[in-house]
């Protein structure tokens, strides 16, 4: 079986880091162009509103499992209330050397799962009762081996990061729209010469205009990316690459969402419950569940 996951988590690992690169270039050229335009003189308020947005941001990654299970309406549940998956989350936890995860259930009918948690030792895994009635055993072992990965890799953590620059991005360049509009505008025409030059000018308007998207589509690159380091680091896990592929592909043909649509939990479930048709495709939090079946398949050395 020609298993190359750990060449997919590298290559996985790497795109992160260059995405986030990417966005931190996207928001040192913002902040230019916010100071550019505006002026040093009335920017003051752009950086406390944006200590406001990471603030808040940092507090939601703190208190990232209790903010999940409040929003899905999940429960967590004992070892003596649902012993077989506890045995079986015990099991992978072992295998990726981690701290057994909390586990919780979601009462819903579509099959999905997901985990959180600000680091190993607070990390929780959900499972809707719509998974747990659909999947054998092999299955739930990938699916499982999947989200201990999002745990171990720090992916609430990563996925903070990506949202808060992405936040600040779109609140800085709102900030200076307003500013502009209702008289900020006049900021500094003064004795700096060299602001008033009109390309500059210009130049600084489309990096207002085209940062916050530009932040977004790169946060859903990086959910992206992390999605399929996930699959791969699974794997790892439970040297199985069929168990999770099986699951995807029971996924993949089970049309039932989820309640809890809210696109701010859509990154953290197994398959995304928004719809990735027409141009949605671009800020999809997942790979489309065909390519990392594929990708599954080339782990077990079949051919695709």
């Amino acid at each position: 079986m020609a298993l190359d996951f750990r060449a997919r988590q590298a290559a996985n690992q790497r795109k992160t880091i260059l995405l986030l690169a990417v966005m931190a270039c996207v928001m040192a050229a913002v902040v230019w162009a916010v100071a550019y335009y505006l002026g040093y003189t009335s920017i003051g308020v752009v950086p406390i509103a944006v200590f406001v947005v990471v603030g808040g941001s940092w507090w939601s990654y703190y208190a990232s499992d209790k903010l999940v299970l409040t929003m899905t309406g999940a429960r967590v549940v004992d070892a003596q209330q649902a012993p077989q998956l506890h045995n079986l989350v015990e099991e992978i936890a072992l295998a990726a050397g981690l701290p057994k995860p909390r586990i919780a259930i979601v009462e819903d009918t579509a099959p999905n799962a997901f985990a959180t948690g600000r680091d190993p030792a607070h990390g929780l895994i959900a499972y809707t009762t719509g998974i747990l009635q659909l999947m054998d055993r092999e299955e739930l072992q990938g699916v499982t081996a999947h989200e201990m990965s999002h745990i171990g890799n720090r992916d609430t953590l990563v996925a903070t990061v990506a949202a808060t620059t992405a936040g600040a991005i779109a609140l800085m360049t709102d900030l200076a729209m307003r500013i502009m509009w209702f008289g900020g505008g006049d900021r500094r025409r003064d004795n700096d010469n060299n602001n008033n030059n009109p390309i500059m000018m210009i130049i600084a308007l489309v990096v207002m205009i085209l940062g916050p998207l530009a932040a977004l589509l790169l946060k859903s690159a990086v959910s992206r990316s992390r999605e399929s380091l996930a699959d791969a680091t699974g794997v790892s896990f439970t040297r199985n690459p069929a168990g999770l592929r099986r699951a995807l592909e029971n996924l993949e043909s089970n049309t039932t969402v989820v309640h809890s649509r809210s696109t701010a939990l859509a990154h953290l479930w197994i398959e995304s419950p928004l719809d990735n048709t027409g141009t949605n495709k671009l800020f999809m939090t997942h790979p489309p569940l065909k390519e990392r079946i594929a990708a599954l398949r080339q782990m077990e050395g079949e051919t695709v």
